[in-house]
């Protein structure tokens, strides 16, 4: 009897310990992404390649995951603009783009409930230990053979996406517009399972169950040197 109420009570510190861990702040981040450069610049004959950097301040990173919560079907959105990339894109060939490294701030992404953000920031995403997201594109396909401006073209990335320690191959469906000739707006999206990036949800009472894929969503409006 003296044993189960001492494993009974061992089991309650370790609930205690964890769920005080979950609350407590999350780090707070570094500040404003370092913008990862293009590896080399498009040239052209005619010099007429611009390097495109990513506007945070118009741009956001988002994860979309279901869950029943409280009994009621929940879509759950975390999403920041501390994001930083650049594009290295001729409009009259853009078949020689590049996009450079996007590097998200993984301690500032954000859903619409604090007990949440922490669970995120200290148990899921570990942000104390690992502050950022990144995304290394290593190929570009579908671009077309010339470009317009406000005309949208879609095209894949293939890249290695790392989350936390993590590190996997993903492909995102892209398009892009050209809105000026120093300005393009797009989308990149994909979808993945949490769970072969090592990542684990947290038990919560007040949640029944989470899907086990989270849609990733990166929304840009890069300017033009």
């Amino acid at each position: 009897m003296q044993r189960l109420f001492l494993l009974a009570l061992s089991l309650l510190a370790l609930g205690l310990l964890t769920s005080c861990f979950a609350l407590q702040e999350t780090e707070e981040s570094s500040g404003q992404v370092a913008v990862p450069t293009v590896a080399a610049a498009v040239t052209t004959a005619d010099d007429t390649a611009r390097i495109y950097t990513i506007d945070p301040e118009q741009s956001a990173a988002r994860f979309i995951i279901n869950e029943v919560l409280n009994n009621n079907d929940t879509v759950v959105t975390g999403v920041t603009n501390n994001i930083g990339g650049q594009i290295a894109l001729d409009l009259g060939n853009p078949t020689t783009a590049e996009l450079g490294q996007i590097l998200i701030n993984a301690r500032d992404i954000a859903t619409d409930n604090q007990f949440r953000n922490r669970a995120i920031g200290n148990e899921i995403l570990q942000t104390g230990a690992y502050e950022f997201i990144t995304f290394t594109p290593t190929e570009l396909i579908g671009l077309p053979a010339t470009a317009e401006i406000g005309q949208t073209y879609s095209f894949q990335i293939n890249g290695d996406l790392t989350i936390t320690d993590q590190t996997r191959p993903v492909t995102f469906e892209a398009t892009v517009t050209p809105t000026s000739a120093t300005a393009l707006s797009g989308m990149a999206t994909t979808t993945i399972l949490y769970a072969d990036f090592g990542l684990t949800i947290p038990f919560a009472r007040s949640v029944q169950s989470v899907e086990d894929t989270v849609v990733l969503e990166l929304e840009f409006v890069a300017v033009g040197e």
